[in-house]
Formats: structure tokens, C-alpha cells, sequence
């Protein structure tokens, strides 16, 4: 953001340029002590003022247990995902019979099957 010359820094009102005058905000919230804080007590500045659900989720998240579920859900939902495809593909004639096909070219090739299975039973 540009200033004019005649603007100064202490105009704007985003700004305190008095570092006590921050502290002071600060210690009289309960957020600053002495000593600087890591880890667990820095959130603990914040814990005066009830978490958000979306800060609830993402602390929640954040975890690595949490995380280690999730990943552990996944290749259990992906691998679940791919015995199904590999049953589909089982279904579809194709020549050679052993071909590899993609997950698109299975979907695709039981579309014109079902097609032609459905045609064949109308005649």
C-alpha cells in the first residue's frame, strides 16, 4: 500500500507502532508472558475464546494418529475400489482375453456390452 506524503504510517489504523502497547494488549488478555511460547502453550493464548468447528476439524485432523486412520481408510476404500474393477473385468469378453485395460477402457467396453446384451434380448 502506497502513501501519500502528507499520510503517515501512524494514520493507518491496522497499525500500532508501540511495541509496550501491544504487550500490554497482549498480557492483559492473558496471551504473553516473559518467556516465549511453543507448541501447546501458544494455543493456549487462544483457548480463552471457543474454537470455530472448522478449527475444531483442522486441529482434530492434524494428528498423526488421525492421519495414520485415514491413510489406513483409504488403501482399504482404493483397494476395495480395485477388486471391483478387476470382478468387472472378469465379466467383459475381450481378445486377447488376458489384455490389460484401464479403468476408463473397463467402464467403457461394459457400457457396449451391456448395450449389446440388451439388444440381443429385444430381438
Amino acid at each position: 500500500m502506497m502513501l501519500s506524503p502528507d499520510q503517515s504510517e501512524t494514520d493507518l489504523s491496522w497499525t500500532q507502532s508501540d511495541p509496550e502497547a501491544i504487550l500490554n494488549g497482549l498480557k492483559a488478555a492473558g496471551c504473553a508472558s516473559d518467556e516465549p511460547a511453543e507448541g501447546e502453550d501458544r494455543a493456549k493464548c487462544k483457548a480463552d475464546q471457543p474454537l470455530s468447528r472448522e478449527e475444531k476439524r483442522r486441529r482434530r485432523r492434524a494428528t498423526a494418529k488421525y492421519r495414520s486412520a485415514h491413510a489406513t481408510r483409504e488403501r482399504i476404500r482404493v483397494e476395495a475400489f480395485n477388486v471391483a474393477f478387476a470382478e468387472l473385468r472378469k465379466l467383459l469378453p475381450t481378445l486377447p482375453p488376458d489384455k490389460k485395460l484401464s479403468k476408463i477402457e473397463i467402464l467403457r467396453l461394459a457400457i457396449c456390452y451391456i448395450s449389446y446384451l440388451n439388444h440381443v434380448l429385444d430381438v
